[in-house]
């Protein structure tokens, strides 16, 4: 089935027609399947290939990047809209509903998933080129990009999803592949842990979006995300009493995905993956999928479950301010960065509380270069030192001078410094908060600002600057690397001019229109002007952050005591713990749980399992017993015994008719001969 008209739940704005996409949007399909693809060509014959498997996981990714920008050009121009859906199975009306539910694959091509498409794509394409360099000599490498091309593939799967069943596919395959890629380093069990823990976080989470997917599917009638915004646009009698129960179960299941508050335990430990893993897990797969959910389902939130907003928004600034102080203290680079994603991942589900849907959605995509950019810069560093601690780097300016200027510039974007990209994200999400009421809530936000600009400066200077403090002989890293590094820096200086309030490219229009393309989700705010009042205020916070990192952490011996005043006797332990919140889960939950579980199994394994296997050894004992004795012994060997007897006296007789004498033998003869006649006579 094919539907390419516009849902209602999208108010035009200028009467342009939509247009179906032609053959690129027609087949989109294929981007979702070449990863796949991929990943089972990889696992037969990746080990016989001279890249092991490389190749064909960069170029599934290319072809895929190649078509998302085909498709992101005409979207920009003349705007798409196309669902397909192919009914897999009917799934029936379950005794709950008057219509008959179905289970149903296809793929949504709009706006919102086109731009999905491109940054996974986009950021895969040069992700996937950097694992070929940074993975070369690892024992898994074949191993590696096969999960790595099920990751994208999932991911796509999950943004190209036309309803809730299908995204909870692309949903489960993100963590399997997840888990897969953060335990590939499995022999050393922090990492096995680690992926454990990320695994069976997001289950908790998962029990939600499940949850919610019945209950809102069978009272609407359907489980499309188009029918499920246009009930909620038309405050259809379907969702009333589960719009808000059901939008809650959804946006706990975003939580676990998307690393908020207190869901968000797993993140920083899933650093234990190869770096190529993290750059995309937190850039353009993975933590977006949460986000991505929220704005998929959008309406229900704007227009039939407000009060969900009202418990969604906390959540999100306790996410962006309070775990953002986490990476003041870590000295792994990676944890750093990954205390960041937490912070900007706060950021964006805020947007989208607040009702800043194209806010959280822009966010969203200037995030993904400059976040992709400072892990692989990372990557860049951890591969020329051998280490991930800051500790064991520093004076690495001169020796890599690619990677040094273009971690500066996802540093400084990341703080939000004009002109750069995350300066006019993070500079929507603080409009859409001031313009929404959320006085409050926006100027925690701009004080998030100045903790992400002070712990980005902390992390530029211990890493880049100084003395080098770690062994060996530190180079640039080869072209393979770098290449990416500078490919994603571009985005990261200009991708935010495509959104300024009030300014539009000409034909292409800016990002406002194409997440919707000359469509408004209604109720989402967007500015149509730059508001200079609070612009100036994230600037002043972000060059406070940076001018105090410096006076701290500037490469200069005098600034060690005050640096050591940051180790304040109780703030320092809370935020190098995590604010205890792992040790809460462990004592309150794990170990709880985890002791009578294991008192449970043991007594099952004793007195069930061993009882059950101790039984079947004694009854194959008894039976080995039976059959030695009755059938072996008197059966068996009586026969092989009288069959020998039988053979020796029979060989005893014929021994006597073999004399030596002729005489005896011709009498014999004539005997037979004799008996032969009289045998024949009778017979005839």
């Amino acid at each position: 089935m094919v539907n390419v008209s516009l849902p209602l739940v999208l108010a035009a704005t200028d009467g342009a027609e939509l247009s179906s996409g032609g053959f690129f949007a027609a087949t989109a399909w294929i981007m979702l399947l070449l990863p796949f693809v991929a990943f089972l060509a990889i696992i037969l014959v990746g080990k016989r290939l001279k890249g092991l498997g490389a190749e064909l996981a960069i170029g599934a990714m290319g072809i895929n990047l190649v078509w998302a920008s085909v498709l992101l050009v005409q979207n920009m121009l003349e705007g798409i809209y196309r669902e397909v859906g192919l009914t897999i199975a009917e799934i029936g009306t379950l005794g709950i509903t008057d219509q008959n539910l179905s289970f149903e694959l296809g793929f949504v091509v709009d706006g919102l998933s086109i731009m999905m498409y491109w940054v996974v794509a986009f950021v895969g394409f040069l992700v996937f080129l950097y694992a070929h360099g940074y993975m070369k000599g690892d024992v898994r490498v074949p191993w590696f990009f096969a999960s790595l091309s099920l990751f994208a593939g999932s991911m796509l799967v999950l943004v190209g999803a036309p309803n809730l069943i299908q995204l909870i596919i692309g949903w489960e395959g993100v963590g399997l592949a997840s888990y897969l890629l953060i335990g590939h380093y499995w022999e050393h069990k922090p990492n096995s842990d680690a992926a454990v823990k990320a695994f069976m976080t997001n289950k908790v989470a998962d029990v939600g979006l499940i949850l919610g997917t019945i209950l809102i599917g069978p009272s609407l009638g359907s489980f499309r995300f188009s029918a499920l915004n246009q009930a909620a646009a038309n405050h259809s009698e379907s969702l009333e009493g589960v719009a808000v129960v059901g939008g809650l179960l959804l946006f706990f299941g975003a939580m676990g995905k998307s690393a908020q508050f207190p869901l968000h335990v797993w993140l920083p430990d899933a650093m234990a993956g190869p770096t190529p893993v993290s750059a995309l897990m937190h850039a353009a797969t993975m933590v977006t999928a949460g986000i991505y959910l929220m704005a998929r389902t959008f309406p229900l939130y704007q227009e039939m479950a407000t009060d969900a907003r009202a418990i969604m928004l906390p959540i999100a600034v306790i996410t962006l301010f309070v775990l953002g102080f986490l990476a003041l203290v870590a000295d792994d680079l990676k944890r750093v960065l990954a205390f960041s994603t937490v912070s900007q991942l706060g950021y964006m589900m805020a947007a989208v509380a607040a009702g800043g849907y194209t806010a959280g959605l822009f966010h969203l995509f200037t995030h993904a270069f400059f976040k992709a950019l400072l892990f692989l810069g990372a990557g860049s560093v951890i591969h020329a030192v051998h280490s991930n601690n800051m500790s064991d780097m520093g004076g690495l300016r001169k020796s890599m001078p690619v990677t040094f200027w273009t971690f500066v510039v996802g540093a400084v974007s990341l703080a939000g410094v004009i002109p750069l990209a995350g300066f006019w994200s993070k500079d929507e999400i603080l409009a859409t908060l001031g313009h929404e009421g959320y006085t409050l809530f926006m100027w925690v936000a701009i004080l998030g600002a100045f903790v992400t600009a002070f712990y980005m400066t902390r992390a530029v200077s211990l890493t880049f600057l100084g003395t080098y403090k770690g062994t060996g002989h530190p180079h640039e890293s080869p072209p393979v690397m770098t290449g990416p590094l500078v490919a994603l820096a571009i985005p990261s200086v200009v991708a935010g001019l495509f959104n300024i309030p009030g300014v539009t490219w000409g034909p292409i229009g800016n990002f406002t229109e194409w997440v919707g393309h000359r469509v408004v989700p209604m109720g989402d705010y967007h500015p149509k002007s730059i508001e200079w009042d609070l612009a100036a205020y994230g600037l002043i916070a972000a060059g406070a952050g940076i001018l105090l990192g410096w006076r701290l952490f500037a490469p200069d011996a005098a600034t060690q005591t005050a640096r050591d005043r940051l180790r304040i006797p109780v703030l320092y332990p809370l935020l190098h713990k995590g604010y205890y919140i792992d040790d809460l889960y462990m004592k309150g939950v794990v170990n709880p749980i985890k002791g009578p579980v294991a008192r449970a199994v043991d007594w099952v394994n004793a007195y069930v399992i061993d009882t059950v296997i101790n039984g079947v050894g004694a009854l194959t004992a008894r039976i080995g017993e039976l059959v030695y004795g009755r059938f072996d012994q008197q059966g068996i060997d009586l026969v092989l015994n009288a069959t020998a007897g039988g053979t020796g006296w029979a060989g005893g007789r014929l021994r006597l008719l073999q004399s030596g004498k002729v005489r005896q033998y011709a009498a014999g003869f004539v005997v037979g001969a004799l008996l032969l006649v009289i045998a024949l006579v009778i017979v005839i």
